[in-house]
């Protein structure tokens, strides 16, 4: 069979001769792009392809620390050591802290709070987004360094 451009009648043809399909590729070509293949070994390697790239995407994980605006020190180094441990492995790192009922005029000790754990972490990630109040919640949150 030789490459080239045929009428649909002579495709059709030569693809029942070969015993595989006739594919319309571009339809709205003029004339239409045909191309003979086997369709089912077509879309079986497509999907093995889709499966490939979906396996080589990177995932992002996201790990949450939480500290009450009253934290104690000894609570927050511990922490902070598993904060340490979630950036080296790299993943991305939310910390808030969550006020409880009155607490909440507490704000600038949350803020403090997150401010100081930011400083904390600083060989270890980059401040991604400064602590924010979100209802009873300040977040902030934290994105590893690369890895050279």
């Amino acid at each position: 069979m030789e490459i080239g451009v045929y009428p649909i009648s002579k495709a059709l043809e030569i693809a029942k001769d070969l015993e595989v399909d006739l594919v319309e590729i571009s339809p709205n070509a003029t004339p239409p792009v045909c191309k003979i293949m086997d369709y089912k070994k077509f879309v079986y390697e497509q999907k093995k392809r889709e499966k490939v790239l979906k396996s080589k995407a990177t995932k992002v994980i996201i790990k949450e620390i939480r500290f009450g605006p009253n934290t104690d020190d000894h609570d927050y180094q511990f922490k902070k050591k598993h904060a340490e441990k979630f950036l080296g492995e790299g993943a991305k790192l939310k910390a808030f802290v969550f006020f409880k009922g009155r607490s909440i005029i507490y704000k600038d000790k949350g803020e403090i709070l997150l401010l100081r754990l930011a400083q904390d972490l600083e060989e270890y990630g980059k401040v991604e987004q400064m602590p924010k109040l979100e209802g009873k919640r300040m977040t902030m949150f934290i994105a590893p360094k690369k890895v050279k």
